[in-house]
């Protein structure tokens, strides 16, 4: 599940980057990353199907994917990823 989730928040910053956004789009997505990070915080404590939680297996629950930045190139207006 985690994987899912983590995959979810990465669609949303690909999308935040590859579709044009208008300020409330972006807020929404932005309100979506938030939102996933909050529940994989809870997740963390939350026994596997083999027993010991996410954080007694030491993983890092903090993860956090990098921003993604749109770069322009020779001024042509499309963005590198």
């Amino acid at each position: 599940m985690k994987a899912q989730l983590l995959e979810a928040k990465g669609n949303l910053q690909k999308m935040a980057v590859s579709i044009p956004l208008t300020d409330d789009e972006q807020a929404a997505v932005e309100d979506g990353q938030a939102a996933l990070d909050q529940l994989l915080d809870r997740l963390a404590d939350t026994p596997t199907p083999a027993g010991p939680t996410p954080r007694e297996l030491d993983v890092p629950v903090t993860a956090r994917l990098l921003p993604l930045v749109d770069v322009r190139q020779g001024g042509t207006g499309s963005a590198l990823r």
